[in-house]
């Protein structure tokens, strides 16, 4: 009989690894609450175009014909008075501008300003209250940051120039207003019919950021 071949042994085989997959890197949390701080931005801007869609026309508020000296204190104060609530919308686009000018006039103020208001952005209004606020290894609780804000909110507007040239702008808008509405006469002006459409516009500007500006920092703290 014919011995049989030697059977060869089994060659081994090997799976190759499975290819790791790359770690994912935990995402981490916004620094701000992306919906809370669009909702803000959407309730401002429809509050401003509210408000400024009832503003006057400009070429009434420079109408130079329509500009002449109070006959006395109590003519300016009524004067006064009156052309606040029919251009009231344009007097805080003037004292708005005012401010802006100064501002950009001065970049260091503007620059200190912008950051202050970056870090309550970041810090307190739009962050999210999980997980807390850790800076240089140290845990603040909402009230520690809430009361440094505060704190350094009132060195920059009180204790340095910044604050200065706040008062001096709105000082200034202020005196511009002021100097229109004692000279400019309203017997043109429908005062009956727009008095009260002039003050809802300017009131529900104010009432809607009121408004706007609690429920949104709540729903960026949840």
């Amino acid at each position: 009989m014919m011995s049989s071949a030697p059977s060869l042994p089994p060659l081994p085989i090997s799976n190759p690894p499975a290819a790791s997959a790359a770690p994912v890197a935990p995402s981490s949390a916004a620094p701000v609450a992306t919906p809370a701080f669009r909702l803000f931005l959407s309730r401002l801007s429809d509050s401003v175009g509210r408000s400024l869609s009832n503003r006057r026309p400009w070429s009434e508020l420079a109408d130079r014909s329509a500009f002449s000296r109070p006959d006395s204190l109590s003519d300016a104060s009524y004067r006064l008075r009156k052309n606040l609530t029919y251009f009231r919308v344009n007097y805080a686009a003037v004292v708005a501008a005012v401010l802006a000018i100064s501002l950009i006039t001065n970049p260091f103020s503007l620059v200190v300003l912008l950051a202050l208001l970056a870090a309550w952005c970041l810090l307190y209004l739009f962050r999210p209250s999980d997980p807390p606020l850790v800076i240089l290894g140290r845990t603040f609780s909402d009230r520690e940051t809430l009361g440094s804000l505060v704190l350094i909110t009132v060195f920059v507007v009180f204790l340095t120039s910044v604050g200065s040239l706040l008062i001096s702008a709105l000082v200034a808008g202020a005196a511009i207003v002021g100097a229109h509405g004692a000279f400019r006469v309203p017997e043109d002006l429908f005062l009956d019919e727009q008095e009260t459409g002039a003050a809802s516009s300017l009131l529900s500007f104010l009432g809607g950021a009121a408004s706007a500006g609690p429920a949104v920092v709540a729903a960026a703290r949840v």
